[in-house]
């Protein structure tokens, strides 16, 4: 199985979350890609069986920028795909990640695991604990 974690951060939080998600993908014995939202290769991260995309809060609770121009170029082609969503925030209750697993879904792929992982601020212990078991994730 290819599984692709694709992730923009701005201060490091969402990284860390990313990289736990990639060490549990490597654990369930898929073959994984990691890369940052803005140097991601389009159809190398298509052709995975499962994706894996993080990105922080920004602003009134939207994706980052890279993730935003990232995702907007994919889009079109997620359709069957299985996704998993995550990020870090600061303030709000998860909106960023509500309204992306609704685009998600809109063009016909499946948000395995629902709403998304958000992780206030910088992920501890056990917040890293669930990236890994995201990963894992088929």
């Amino acid at each position: 199985m290819k599984k692709a974690v694709v992730y923009a951060s701005t201060t490091g939080n969402t990284e860390a979350m990313a990289l736990a998600v990639a060490e549990g993908a490597k654990a369930s014995g898929a073959d994984v890609v990691v890369s940052t939202a803005d140097s991601a290769d389009s159809a190398a991260v298509l052709g995975a069986d499962v994706l894996y995309l993080g990105s922080p809060a920004m602003g009134d609770e939207v994706l980052e920028d890279s993730m935003e121009t990232f995702f907007a170029g994919i889009e079109g082609g997620i359709s069957g795909k299985k996704i998993a969503i995550f990020g870090s925030y600061d303030w709000g209750d998860g909106k960023w990640l509500r309204d992306w697993a609704e685009r998600i879904a809109s063009q016909g792929a499946s948000v395995i695991n629902g709403e998304g992982l958000k992780i206030h601020l910088a992920p501890e212990a056990d917040g890293l604990e669930e990236c890994k078991k995201l990963g894992a994730m088929d």
